[in-house]
């Protein structure tokens, strides 16, 4: 389906550019319709630019203080995605451009993609984000065993061997910076 809805796009939306080029053409003037068309583009660069680089910045501090990035990726995607369609010469590509890159209507876009996405997902079945097997693999106390086992329960399975890690420096003994370890009886 997804294959049919973009073959449609690219063909369909050539079309709709030149008609409604056409249309503005006849009704300002072929001059005016083409310094519209720059402008468009110009402004569109210049917003792509400004945006870019916030949506960037924004992205930059939220990985400097540690946290996990949660709308920074989606709205770098969307610039970059509105900045090509900016580029792209023709007005209802310069809408849709203007709606992803213009920070008051990025948000609703990008909660109208994350809806559309998710209800896709939902579609398609999938239950987890998780491999086949490993469903909730971390669960809500800590890992669990990945090969099936159940939950160890934090206590360690077989034989046990109390122990000590020694880094041997090379100082002595002609080492070369092995790691070994000894066991205690």
């Amino acid at each position: 389906m997804l294959p049919l809805v973009l073959v449609l796009a690219f063909l369909l939306m050539p079309i709709l550019e030149i008609y409604l080029i056409v249309q503005v053409a006849q009704a300002i003037g072929p001059w005016w319709a083409v310094a519209l068309l720059a402008a468009g583009s110009l402004l569109g660069g210049w917003i792509v630019r400004r945006e870019g680089r916030r949506a960037w910045r924004d992205l930059q501090e939220t990985l400097g203080r540690g946290r996990a990035p949660d709308r920074e990726p989606a709205d770098t995607a969307l610039v970059l995605l509105g900045g090509m369609l900016l580029l792209v010469p023709g007005f209802v590509t310069d809408v849709l451009g203007l709606a992803f890159v213009l920070p008051f209507t990025r948000p609703l876009v990008r909660r109208l993609l994350a809806a559309r996405i998710a209800r896709r997902v939902r579609a398609a079945g999938v239950g987890s984000v998780y491999p086949p097997g490993m469903d909730d693999a971390f669960g809500p106390f800590g890992a669990r065993d990945p090969f099936g086992r159940g939950d160890t329960g934090g206590a360690p399975q077989g034989t046990v061997v109390q122990g000590e890690v020694v880094k041997d420096d090379g100082g002595s003994g002609g080492g070369n910076g092995e790691i070994n370890v000894r066991g205690k009886s």
